[in-house]
């Protein structure tokens, strides 16, 4: 038995790295489509599609003698549910701030999240925090006026920040439907699922003209040399849709929730590695400092958690 549990951990660990890094180059990608003249909406919604389309044969050879599962009014709730407020809330809203925001810096707001989960479960549900939350809040705040540069030369677009805050109350409200979204689906149908919800909702949005779509044929730039649109745009789908979702909640299913949480944080690094590569954006060192104090802070209110709300991590990035 501790021979699995221990192997189950390891390859637990595996699918969140690769998770994570995946996740982190979604904000690049999207940022280069932009500079050409795609609208964000154009981005994200090619994005869940293709991830969709690349899970379905996959979901489909996992649901093998679980069909009857779909016949379950609260499957295809919960999978809603998923693929609103776990992909389209939060993506389209990270890729909007990405628009105007250093990726890095879109991508640390997004990741105070679990902070407004605090505050939520407090004042909505009377679970107060205990002191090492206090603590871990009052670092990840003094961590985000940093990255803000509140009190710097440095003027960030309000209308990114905006966006970025509402990518990070999408996050959080995932923390929340989390801990009452359990399922019997397979984890590949489960991302499947989600991502075909979340397309259908950004196509029939672009089609009512609620969701600007606009597209453009011209060559990209990363890493200072020009690509054909289509890289990003199947990178987004394969690398940073299918992969990352698939292997998120994979880990989700193999870690502990804090565990898988603290593993998650690496997508910030390996977003500003990703940037700084493909985009050559760099944040100011005093960001740095500052994003470095962010994810400390979320690692001290995630050790600061009661038991009894711990849930898992989001898969949003």
């Amino acid at each position: 038995m501790q021979v699995n549990s221990g192997r189950r951990i390891s390859t637990g660990l595996v699918f969140a790295v690769v998770s994570a890094v995946s996740f982190g180059m979604s904000g690049p990608f999207a940022r280069a489509l932009q500079d050409t003249g795609w609208s964000s909406g154009a981005a994200v919604t090619v994005r869940i599609a293709i991830g969709a389309a690349a899970l379905a044969i996959p979901a489909a050879y996992a649901m093998r003698g679980r069909w009857s599962l779909l016949a379950d009014r609260r499957n295809h709730l919960t999978l809603a549910a998923y693929g609103f407020v776990a992909v389209t809330v939060p993506q389209l809203c990270y890729f909007y701030a990405v628009s105007t925001l250093d990726v890095g810096v879109a991508l640390l707001i997004e990741y105070t999240s679990p902070v407004a989960v605090v505050a939520w479960m407090w004042f909505r549900h009377g679970q107060a925090p205990t002191r090492l939350t206090f603590l871990g809040t009052l670092i990840a705040a003094a961590g985000l006026v940093l990255v803000l540069q509140l009190f710097g030369t440095v003027s960030l677009d309000a209308a990114g920040i905006a966006w970025a805050i509402g990518a990070m109350i999408g996050n959080a409200g995932y923390f929340v439907m989390s801990g009452h979204s359990g399922t019997a689906l397979p984890a590949i149908a489960m991302a499947a699922g989600g991502l075909t919800y979340a397309a259908l909702m950004l196509s029939v949005a672009g089609l009512v003209g609620v969701l600007p779509m606009t597209a453009s044929s011209d060559d990209v730039l990363l890493a200072a040399h020009p690509f054909g649109w289509w890289v990003p745009v199947l990178a987004l789908g394969f690398i940073t849709a299918a992969l990352a979702y698939f292997t998120g909640i994979a880990a989700v299913r193999r870690l502990a929730p804090r565990l898988a949480s603290f593993v998650a944080l690496t997508e910030v690094l390996a977003a500003i590695i990703a940037a700084w590569l493909l985009l050559d954006q760099v944040p100011e060192r005093i960001q740095l400092v500052g994003g470095a104090l962010v994810l400390a802070g979320v690692i001290v209110v995630k050790m600061g958690e009661r038991p009894a709300v711990e849930t898992e991590i989001p898969t949003v990035g």
